[in-house]
């Protein structure tokens, strides 16, 4: 998910004990629809609540990525190869000290900031670059970013490599 805050900035979360930064994400659980899964995650994640949050969007088509063999953790049930995803642009409506990452036992995050829309591109691990490269292309027109950016920050992306590893 992609949160969004008044001046179109956007949340970049940190994962906990990692130097690695990302977008919230998650799975969908058994019977449960994209929207229930990401207000879901949104509370785990974020400590929001759907009233906090506007929903502006979601991207058309699921995106998905691989993981690196590398990364691919077998001792795990179910083995996980990559995700398969909606993506959602939210604006947060509440005040940004709403925002709680410590309200579940094992925090996915452990820090957060406001971020110029693109640059995640620069700081997302290569293995996802083209998924957020989609999702901010298809969801900046709802924040009235300009879409030509998108060229040219995957190609800093690409250049600089993303950093850290986060999962």
């Amino acid at each position: 998910m992609i949160v969004a805050g008044t001046d179109g900035r956007v949340l970049w979360a940190k994962r906990s004990g990692q130097d690695a930064w990302q977008f919230p994400q998650g799975g969908m659980q058994s019977r449960e629809t994209p929207e229930q899964a990401l207000y879901r995650e949104l509370e785990e994640e974020l400590g929001l609540q759907p009233q906090h949050v506007e929903c502006l969007g979601v991207t058309r088509d699921w995106l998905s990525y691989r993981l690196p063999y590398y990364l691919v953790r077998r001792g795990r049930r179910p083995v996980c190869i990559g995700q398969k995803q909606k993506w959602f642009l939210l604006r947060l409506c509440a005040d940004e000290a709403t925002v709680r990452l410590n309200l579940t036992c094992k925090p996915e995050f452990d820090d957060w900031r406001w971020v110029d829309y693109w640059l995640p591109l620069r700081e997302i691990v290569a293995f996802k670059q083209e998924v957020y490269r989609c999702a901010l292309k298809e969801l900046a027109p709802l924040l009235g970013v300009a879409v030509g950016d998108a060229s040219e920050q995957l190609a800093a992306a690409v250049s600089g490599h993303g950093n850290g590893v986060d999962g």
